[in-house]
């Protein structure tokens, strides 16, 4: 069977402009930016524009090296010199020549690729600086009569600025090399899932024998061997045997997990002690290491809404730059000093050099894919970008119980029937009748027939009563289970069993009414667990300053004795799934910004419903499906990561634009001459490219720091 789309067929796409998607590296056709892997490859690739670009720069260098050196000659001796009937300005001509237009090749392109389309971008700055400077030269050096007004001072040769085109492509291809390595380092995070799956897989024969096969050749069905230490291949079921399974970096659940027959495993899971023999289930793209890492290529390529800012900026800004550009020649040829016309070329293209907008573009996307890979490391996947931009503002964290606080593993504690001697009678057929449902509180009452090893019927005409319970045919017999609105909708009174769901409900408990035939027969108690580190995780969300509420389903009193022991004083009980989502809405419209967590399909319409869905990743698919994160771990310790990564990706985020802004709003006025009449200061080409090339760089660094921010 073929692996997941992206494993073996690369598709290339441009961190600026996600929607721009190639089947071979190159360059964006809008913004020119070298464009890489939508989703990397497992262990170290190499990237062959990095290659490229790294040859390209020693090359460059290589030439460079000479031409600054004779310019530094020409500078001590005061005036040009020939060696061998070839003036210092033809040695300079003759090397820049081939760094400009071969090392450097790749600036004119990408820049004509821009002009071509009417859409100017950062390489239309530079190629145009660059190509400003070398004709300047050039034509100075072979038309030494052309020698307009302000061009030199009288008595001294023309200038010539062949090391300025020579250092401006030097450094802005080493920029594009440093780039390129950081970059890099932004998809660390999903090159690590990748590596968690193994290649090959043993495979057990039918008769018995091993055989290591490549894990795309695995079928649903096969049986494979796993040994300590070695990573599961693929999703499965675990057939014989028991071993302390890892899933660290799978889920960010530190604890290896003790594991036997009947139970899952994911692929990417470690098999740290023991030996098992495992059913394959799911493989290649339907494994859940596949969707993990779909969901956070995804995400780390999705725009969030702060980036709208950068682009109705870019959207005029080389625009602007250029009209810059001519107000700086023209005001240094009126009223600088002379040479003027020489002074006002090398201010015009120190503006075009150092206003290339490359650090306000990546400022926004490089933290966005170091956060969301961040998250995933952390358990934490954010389906898109606006989700972790959004949960920043979360003041409001709607929670619900059961599988959220509880461990969602409840437990038959109790049966109470209207009529002595029928609890086996009533566990036999409420068990025959929630063996179809997917509820987990049905699962304690399947497990409770289990243990005293009851025979179950089949279920006729079974019916699902989202957020209230189960009906259907057992043995001829009308069954109804659920909460009382589910048995109260039927015209069955439930008051026989309301002392019975008082006492169960205010210890804790969860009531579970039984009717028969149109008659209430019997009640079930089940307990659920608060999960261990429940208590500790409300009071670290409190210190945040969020109002909690607890929105449950549940009988009022079980919501109070769960809330009671956590310290939540909000409750809404008695909640229907519909109205769950209308509570959600109603709290919105009052102007808070509200983040829902939960885990059943009940909870489905609330997480579409909240500004930020978080749903634990041990529930449905319907709950993850409709929220915006999903928390791997399982437990609201993911809560807390997730909003604390939230605000230190947005913080990244503001600190990465405000540098570029501020690096744009100081360098293009001093590039210009702001200063000169001040302090006689000016840019040279050469710093002013070296102040680019590092600005981008320094976004990306500053994105990168968000690997090892506290959380």
């Amino acid at each position: 069977m073929g692996s997941a789309r992206g494993l073996d067929d690369p598709i290339f796409t441009c961190p600026m402009h996600p929607q721009i998607r190639r089947i071979a590296s190159g360059a964006c056709p809008l913004c020119g930016m070298s464009l890489e892997l939508v989703q990397p490859a497992p262990g170290t690739v190499k990237s062959p524009e990095l290659e490229d670009f790294t040859r390209r720069f020693l090359l460059a260098l290589a030439l460079a090296l000479p031409v600054m050196l004779i310019e530094m000659m020409t500078h001590m001796l005061g005036t040009q010199f020939a060696v061998g009937g070839v003036s210092s300005s033809g040695f300079q001509f003759v090397l820049t020549t081939p760094l400009v237009f071969l090392a450097g090749a790749p600036i004119f392109q990408r820049g004509w690729m821009g002009l071509r389309r009417g859409q100017l971008n950062m390489f239309s700055l530079v190629a145009l600086g660059v190509g400003i400077a070398w004709s300047y030269s050039s034509l100075t050096l072979f038309l030494p009569g052309f020698q307009p007004l302000g061009i030199h001072r009288h008595g001294e040769p023309p200038p010539v600025y062949f090391e300025a085109a020579a250092m401006i492509t030097v450094l802005v291809l080493l920029g594009q090399v440093l780039e390129l390595r950081a970059r890099a380092k932004t998809s660390g995070a999903v090159s690590a899932l990748l590596d968690l799956a193994p290649r090959i897989a043993r495979r057990v024969r039918a008769d018995g024998q091993d055989e290591d096969v490549d894990v795309r050749v695995i079928m649903p069905g096969d049986r494979l061997r796993l040994r300590p230490g070695e990573a599961i291949p693929v999703d499965g079921t675990i057939l014989e045997g028991q071993a302390w399974i890892d899933n660290a970096l799978l889920t960010g659940e530190s604890m290896p997990q003790n594991q036997g027959p009947g139970e899952p495993v994911s692929a990417g899971a470690t098999n740290r002690t023991g030996t098992f023999q495992m059913r394959a289930d799911k493989v290649g793209a339907e494994t859940r290491l596949a969707r993990i890492v779909d969901m956070v290529t995804k995400a780390q390529r999705s725009r969030a809404p702060i980036q709208q800012l950068a682009d109705r900026v870019s959207a005029v800004f080389v625009q602007a730059v250029l009209a810059i550009v001519v107000l700086t020649a023209l005001l240094w040829f009126w009223l600088g000093p002379e040479p003027r016309l020489a002074n006002s070329l090398v201010a015009a293209v120190s503006v075009l050099i150092i206003a290339c907008p490359c650090a306000l573009g990546l400022a926004t996307p490089m933290s966005i894919m170091v956060g969301v890979g961040r998250g995933a490391r952390s358990g934490v996947l954010f389906r898109d970008a606006e989700a972790l931009e959004r949960l920043e503002k979360v003041d409001t964290l709607v929670i619900d119980k059961t599988g959220t606080l509880t461990e969602g593993k409840p437990t038959l504690t109790e049966i109470f029937t209207l009529n002595a001697g029928e609890e086996t009678t009533l566990l036999r057929l409420a068990a025959s009748l929630e063996r179809a449902s997917e509820h987990t509180l049905a699962s304690a009452i399947l497990q409770a027939a289990r243990d005293q090893g009851l025979t179950l019927s089949e279920a006729r005409d079974f019916k699902v009563q989202i957020g209230a319970g189960v009906s259907g045919q057992v043995e001829d017999q009308t069954l109804r289970i659920g909460n009382r609105r589910c048995l109260a909708e039927a015209g069955i009174d439930t008051a026989p069993l309301e002392v019975a769901a008082q006492r169960v409900s205010a210890e804790g408990a969860t009531a579970l009414f039984v009717a028969r035939e149109g008659q209430a027969a019997g009640l079930l108690a089940i307990s659920d667990p608060l999960k261990p580190k429940s208590a500790e995780i409300i009071t670290a969300l409190k210190a945040r300053g969020l109002h909690l509420i607890l929105l449950t389903g549940d009988h009022l009193a079980t919501a109070q004795a769960v809330a009671g022991r956590l310290g939540i004083s909000d409750i809404r009980a008695e909640v229907a799934p519909e109205e769950k989502a209308r509570v959600i809405e109603d709290l919105k419209a009052s102007g808070k910004v509200v983040a829902m967590v939960g885990d059943g399909i009940n909870d489905a319409l609330a997480l579409t419903a909240a500004d930020v869905g978080l749903a634990m990743g041990s529930g449905t698919d319907v709950a993850i499906q409709s929220a915006g994160i999903t928390l791997l771990g399982g437990d609201l310790s993911g809560v807390v990561t997730a909003m604390a990564l939230s605000r230190a990706v947005m913080r990244n985020i503001r600190q990465n634009l405000g540098f570029a802004f501020g690096y744009n709003a100081a360098g293009i006025p001093i590039a210009a001459g702001a200063l000169y009449p001040l302090l006689g200061w000016t840019l040279s080409p050469a710093l002013a490219a070296a102040a680019m090339a590092l600005s981008s760089v320094s976004v990306i660094t500053n994105a990168l720091r968000l690997r090892t921010t506290a959380l």
